[in-house]
């Protein structure tokens, strides 16, 4: 299997072509032996005090929702449209808009990275747009919104981490950050949507900050072929836990990247994140998915499974 997985590989690379399960877009960093865990994941403190709609990054750094902004140039690469624009301060800001014929990815990335956040992820600014006043060669013009992430002088990418391998794989907060994505029916855990930053602080020191981006295939499906994001009844169909063999857990998850969660997440690992999330008020669910743009009646049913699902895990046994 591994050899196939490597000819198939290969293959991508030559002819420029995508297969399923191989993840080519980006290489993986190389990564220390010994790393903090706080580089993946800090205690977060007081969950039920945090601004989910703002943020960690707080309304200061929130792209203006009247300003015009300068286009730059169209985005490189991924499934969905999008663009680089600059605002009035001059700040960078990569825009991801809606493909054709499919939900947008934006609003459900800012709602995740808005819990992720809240429970000790780290997260880069992110924010989203309904719509945008656009300059460019022909002048300005009104555009579809989507998601703004703001391009951070604090924050420098260095390169792609590794789900397989990276200082992290057997810790809680690793585990626990895949029990999140799963609970959110994350489709797209591929090595090329996690970056590693250097994140400059106040004081000048710099730390390093594991992070998982691009968020938005999510809150749907997780089937293999062209799973559904953003969809209230398929997020609802799909069982979050499926049993458990005596040690690790069983999930409805399925799709591409399956063994991911396979025989490696133990019982304690779920109660962990459940735990976490469970801290989080009706409010800040609220929140979360209003900073998204979803409407109350909207955001409902997905906070409502979510909900489920968290109770759940916590009363899983073993």
């Amino acid at each position: 299997m591994a050899r196939n997985l490597t000819l198939l590989a290969a293959l991508s690379l030559v002819l420029g072509i995508s297969v399923p399960g191989v993840d080519t877009a980006v290489r993986a960093t190389a990564v220390p032996e010994r790393v903090a865990i706080e580089e993946l994941w800090h205690e977060p403190g007081d969950i039920a005090a945090k601004d989910l709609f703002n943020g960690p990054w707080g309304q200061a750094f929130a792209p203006d929702p009247v300003a015009p902004y300068r286009f730059r140039r169209s985005k490189r690469g991924g499934a969905n449209p999008g663009m680089i624009v600059v605002d009035s301060l001059n700040r960078e800001w990569s825009v991801k808009q809606e493909a054709h014929g499919r939900t947008a990815e934006g609003p459900i990335e800012v709602v995740l990275s808005r819990v992720l956040s809240a429970v000790g992820y780290r997260q880069p600014p992110v924010y989203f747009l309904p719509a945008f006043s656009l300059v460019d060669t022909f002048g300005p013009r009104h555009e579809p919104g989507g998601r703004f992430r703001l391009n951070h002088p604090e924050l420098k990418e260095r390169g792609a981490w590794d789900w397989q391998s990276n200082p992290f794989v057997g810790t809680t907060p690793y585990s626990g950050l895949l029990v999140i994505l799963i609970m959110f029916n994350s489709s797209d855990l591929k090595n090329s949507n996690n970056s590693v930053f250097d994140h400059t602080m106040a004081d000048g020191a710099v730390e390093r900050w594991y992070v998982v981006r691009d968020l938005g295939s999510a809150l749907g499906s997780t089937s293999r072929i062209r799973p559904m994001r953003g969809d209230a009844d398929q997020f609802a169909l799909l069982p979050f836990l499926a049993g458990s063999d005596g040690r690790y857990v069983r999930f409805g998850y399925t799709g591409w990247h399956e063994r991911l969660v396979r025989d490696r997440i133990m019982p304690d690992d779920v109660r962990w994140a459940s735990g976490l999330l469970a801290k989080l008020t009706d409010k800040q669910w609220r929140d979360a998915f209003r900073a998204g743009g979803y409407d109350a009646a909207a955001a409902a049913p997905f906070i409502r499974r979510l909900r489920e699902k968290i109770a759940e895990g916590l009363a899983i046994t073993g």
